[in-house]
């Protein structure tokens, strides 16, 4: 018998279950056996496996997390997981593995695959919508819509105590999350990662809306974006210590201001629960496409979603480089927001 393996790795996302069920779905129809990997590499080095069939799938399309589990092990960084890992894919019969993951996942899958150790396609999994070679990864359609109906429901507190709320949401690299989340809440000013920040500038736009009648300001920053509040306070000031970008760019513009402001992280909260139906579907098309391209035999690619239709890039070319904002999209946003 044919057999395909599939494993999800790095931090879970919603989204990750529609594209378990469609291997499983499409590759059954091929006359392939789906062999599930418990919790991403590890599991290739542990030999712990489970036969995947319609039975096991039913019911999870709308399932956050990820029915197999997953963790964020490098095999890379120990010869001797990565002779397991060899080992294991033959001793199951292997034919191919399905990686689905981020930047990281699918490094470790392509290093693997030079190393003669696996054949291997990729799916693109990214909250930060980070990866190159797609227009879109699973999992950030609803990153941005949970941060967006966090927005609007802190837009109203907001109005209504007459503060300036900061939002942090997710983006350790790139703004996306930010940028787009940002636009749909109605956010007042956006910062992210790919832009210098210049504090002076943000606290006068919300002054300048002070100055027009309006008591509240929504700040959107990513939880990457550079901020020196250092050099922004007098010399001998006592520094605290903050946890976060949000609380610290909200200290600085109390401080800079004298508005009453506040933070919100958002954090995990943008990874949980169900997916939206687009990463229902795009996962859904991701899936059947990964197993198109094992029937190909075309291995070291990555499946991608570019102008509306699932195509394929070459691992390679999805991780050497993140992903930035597109330049004419924060300009669009700035029409409406400082940023």
């Amino acid at each position: 018998m044919k057999k395909i393996g599939i494993l999800t790795g790095g931090a879970d996302c919603p989204g990750l279950n529609a594209v378990i069920r469609a291997v499983v779905y499409k590759g059954m129809q091929e006359g392939y056996v789906i062999t599930g990997i418990k919790n991403g590499w590890q599991g290739l080095i542990d030999n712990d496996t489970r036969i995947l069939d319609t039975r096991a799938v039913s019911g999870i399309l709308d399932r956050g997390g990820t029915i197999l589990g997953t963790s964020r092990l490098n095999p890379l960084d120990n010869p001797e997981h990565v002779e397991k890992i060899r080992d294991n894919y033959k001793r199951n019969g292997m034919d191919a593995l399905i990686a689905v993951g981020g930047e990281v996942t699918l490094s470790i899958a392509l290093e693997l695959y030079k190393k003669d150790s696996i054949k291997v396609v990729g799916i693109p999994k990214s909250i930060d919508n980070a990866l190159s070679g797609t227009d879109y990864a699973f999992g950030f359609d609803t990153a941005v819509q949970i941060a967006t109906e966090q927005i609007d429901r802190l837009h109203t507190t907001a109005e209504a105590n007459h503060r300036i709320m900061v939002i942090e949401v997710m983006g350790q690299y790139t703004g996306w999350i930010a940028v787009e989340s940002g636009m749909a809440g109605g956010a007042d000013v956006i910062l992210i990662p790919e832009y210098k920040i210049e504090l002076n500038k943000v606290c006068d736009a919300i002054k300048n809306r002070h100055r027009r009648g309006k008591s509240f300001s929504i700040v959107v920053v990513s939880e990457g974006a550079e901020i020196d509040t250092m050099s922004y306070y007098p010399e001998g000031m006592e520094k605290r210590r903050f946890s976060s970008v949000g609380e610290r760019l909200a200290k600085a513009i109390e401080d800079m201001t004298g508005y009453e402001t506040r933070v919100s992280v958002l954090g995990y909260i943008q990874r949980g629960g169900s997916p939206t139906a687009f990463d229902r579907i795009l996962g859904t098309r991701f899936g059947v496409k990964a197993v198109e391209l094992v029937q190909e035999g075309k291995f070291g690619k990555m499946v991608s979603y570019q102008n509306n239709h699932i195509k394929f890039c070459d691992i390679e070319e999805a991780v050497k480089q993140r992903k930035k904002v597109d330049a004419e999209l924060f300009e669009i946003a700035k029409v409406f927001c400082a940023g």
